[in-house]
C-alpha cells in the first residue's frame, strides 16, 4: 500500500493507493496545530481489505509527527478513533 499527501490552501487529502484502486481521506485546517477530518471514501475494489483503517492509521501518525491534533467530524475516522484509544494523544472529540 502506498501512502500520499497534498495539501493546498486550508486543506488537503491524504491517499492510500492499493492494486490500483484509492482510498481517500479529506480534511480542513483550522490551525498549524489543528485539522479536521471530514470524509473518507474508499474505493469498491478495496472495501473489506482494511485500507480505509490503514489510512486512518497513517494521518494519526502524521499528527503525532506533525505535532497537530485531529478533529474527528468524518463518521468513519470518529468510529475508528473510538475503537482506538491508544490514538487519544492525537484526537481532539
Amino acid at each position: 500500500m502506498d501512502f500520499s499527501h497534498e495539501e493546498s490552501g486550508s486543506g488537503g487529502r491524504y491517499r492510500a493507493t492499493l492494486d490500483g484502486a484509492d482510498a481517500v481521506m479529506t480534511y480542513s485546517r483550522t490551525s498549524p496545530r489543528l485539522i479536521i477530518v471530514d470524509h473518507t471514501e474508499v474505493a469498491d475494489a478495496l472495501r473489506g481489505k482494511g485500507v480505509g483503517q490503514a489510512l486512518a492509521a497513517h494521518v494519526v501518525e502524521a499528527a503525532r509527527k506533525g505535532g497537530w491534533k485531529i478533529i474527528p467530524l468524518c463518521p468513519f475516522f470518529r468510529a475508528q478513533a473510538n475503537r482506538h484509544p491508544e490514538w487519544k494523544d492525537a484526537i481532539q472529540f
